[in-house]
Protein backbone atom coordinates (compact mmCIF):
# COMPACT_ATOMS: atom_id res chain seq x y z
CA UNK A 1 0.00 0.00 0.00
CA UNK A 2 1.32 3.54 -0.92
CA UNK A 3 1.51 6.47 1.52
CA UNK A 4 1.32 10.21 0.57
CA UNK A 5 3.11 12.53 2.96
CA UNK A 6 0.77 15.06 4.21
CA UNK A 7 1.69 18.80 4.07
CA UNK A 8 0.62 19.35 7.65
CA UNK A 9 -1.49 17.87 10.70
CA UNK A 10 -4.39 20.31 11.14
CA UNK A 11 -6.63 19.61 14.31
CA UNK A 12 -10.04 20.63 14.08
CA UNK A 13 -12.19 22.05 17.01
CA UNK A 14 -15.62 22.29 16.25
CA UNK A 15 -19.11 20.98 17.82
CA UNK A 16 -20.89 19.89 15.03
CA UNK A 17 -19.80 16.69 14.03
CA UNK A 18 -21.51 17.30 10.49
CA UNK A 19 -18.45 20.62 10.37
CA UNK A 20 -15.61 18.46 11.15
CA UNK A 21 -16.62 15.82 8.44
CA UNK A 22 -16.90 18.37 5.92
CA UNK A 23 -13.91 20.30 7.05
CA UNK A 24 -12.22 16.84 7.46
CA UNK A 25 -12.89 16.26 3.71
CA UNK A 26 -12.17 19.71 2.51
CA UNK A 27 -8.71 19.43 4.12
CA UNK A 28 -7.98 16.29 3.38
CA UNK A 29 -9.00 16.82 -0.45
CA UNK A 30 -6.23 19.91 -0.20
CA UNK A 31 -3.36 17.56 1.03
CA UNK A 32 -3.16 17.96 4.96
CA UNK A 33 -4.13 15.12 7.47
CA UNK A 34 -7.10 16.24 9.49
CA UNK A 35 -7.83 15.51 12.98
CA UNK A 36 -11.32 16.28 14.40
CA UNK A 37 -11.76 16.93 18.01
CA UNK A 38 -15.62 17.27 19.06
CA UNK A 39 -16.76 20.03 21.44
CA UNK A 40 -18.89 18.47 24.39
CA UNK A 41 -21.74 20.62 26.27
CA UNK A 42 -18.88 20.56 29.52
CA UNK A 43 -15.46 20.96 27.19
CA UNK A 44 -13.27 19.44 24.83
CA UNK A 45 -10.99 16.51 25.40
CA UNK A 46 -7.49 17.64 23.22
CA UNK A 47 -5.72 14.45 21.72
CA UNK A 48 -2.67 15.46 23.41
CA UNK A 49 -0.86 12.20 22.49
CA UNK A 50 -1.32 13.17 18.49
CA UNK A 51 1.63 15.98 17.10
CA UNK A 52 -0.34 18.81 15.34
CA UNK A 53 0.83 21.51 12.94
CA UNK A 54 -2.10 24.19 13.00
CA UNK A 55 -5.33 24.31 15.02
CA UNK A 56 -8.50 25.44 13.19
CA UNK A 57 -10.88 26.76 16.06
CA UNK A 58 -14.89 27.33 15.05
CA UNK A 59 -15.92 30.63 17.36
CA UNK A 60 -19.12 29.93 17.74
CA UNK A 61 -19.15 26.34 20.54
CA UNK A 62 -22.40 25.26 22.02
CA UNK A 63 -20.53 24.79 25.45
CA UNK A 64 -20.17 25.59 28.74
CA UNK A 65 -16.55 26.72 28.51
CA UNK A 66 -16.01 30.00 26.68
CA UNK A 67 -14.69 29.74 23.09
CA UNK A 68 -11.25 31.73 24.46
CA UNK A 69 -11.03 29.10 27.41
CA UNK A 70 -10.78 26.38 24.57
CA UNK A 71 -8.25 28.56 23.24
CA UNK A 72 -6.19 28.94 26.30
CA UNK A 73 -6.20 25.15 26.55
CA UNK A 74 -5.46 24.79 22.53
CA UNK A 75 -1.89 27.00 23.71
CA UNK A 76 -0.98 24.79 26.69
CA UNK A 77 -1.73 21.72 24.97
CA UNK A 78 0.44 22.75 21.38
CA UNK A 79 2.14 25.76 22.52
CA UNK A 80 3.98 27.78 19.10
CA UNK A 81 1.04 25.95 16.91
CA UNK A 82 -0.89 28.66 14.79
CA UNK A 83 -4.25 28.83 15.64
CA UNK A 84 -6.71 29.65 12.67
CA UNK A 85 -10.82 30.96 13.86
CA UNK A 86 -13.18 30.16 11.83
CA UNK A 87 -16.54 31.83 12.08
CA UNK A 88 -19.75 33.57 10.36
CA UNK A 89 -18.81 36.61 11.95
CA UNK A 90 -17.41 39.71 9.93
CA UNK A 91 -14.07 40.17 12.20
CA UNK A 92 -11.54 38.89 14.72
CA UNK A 93 -13.74 38.83 17.93
CA UNK A 94 -12.05 40.72 20.18
CA UNK A 95 -11.80 38.17 23.18
CA UNK A 96 -10.19 36.20 20.92
CA UNK A 97 -7.23 38.64 19.99
CA UNK A 98 -4.40 36.82 22.41
CA UNK A 99 -5.49 33.39 21.09
CA UNK A 100 -5.84 33.55 17.16
CA UNK A 101 -2.90 33.88 14.66
CA UNK A 102 -5.35 34.52 11.39
CA UNK A 103 -9.18 34.90 11.06
CA UNK A 104 -11.56 33.30 8.47
CA UNK A 105 -15.16 33.34 7.75
CA UNK A 106 -16.52 30.60 7.49
CA UNK A 107 -18.00 29.20 3.79
CA UNK A 108 -14.45 30.09 1.83
CA UNK A 109 -12.68 26.46 1.99
CA UNK A 110 -10.43 27.54 -0.50
CA UNK A 111 -9.03 30.72 1.64
CA UNK A 112 -8.97 28.01 4.47
CA UNK A 113 -6.69 26.17 3.09
CA UNK A 114 -4.92 28.67 1.20
CA UNK A 115 -4.01 30.15 4.85
CA UNK A 116 -3.04 27.21 6.26
CA UNK A 117 -0.53 26.59 3.33
CA UNK A 118 0.59 30.00 4.04
CA UNK A 119 0.97 29.56 7.69
CA UNK A 120 2.41 26.20 7.54
CA UNK A 121 4.87 27.60 5.01
CA UNK A 122 5.64 30.83 6.87
CA UNK A 123 5.89 30.15 10.31
CA UNK A 124 5.55 33.64 12.48
CA UNK A 125 3.81 35.18 10.00
CA UNK A 126 0.74 36.66 12.13
CA UNK A 127 -1.79 38.73 9.79
CA UNK A 128 -4.27 38.18 11.58
CA UNK A 129 -7.29 38.60 9.13
CA UNK A 130 -7.08 36.25 6.20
Amino acid sequence: METTASLGTILFVDDDPDHLKIYGWILEQAGFSSVPCLVFQNGVELPKERRVDLVVLDYTLNCRISTPEIAQLVRDTYPGVPIVLLSQVDGLPFDMEPFVTVFVRKGEPQKLTDVIRKLLSSPGETDRRA
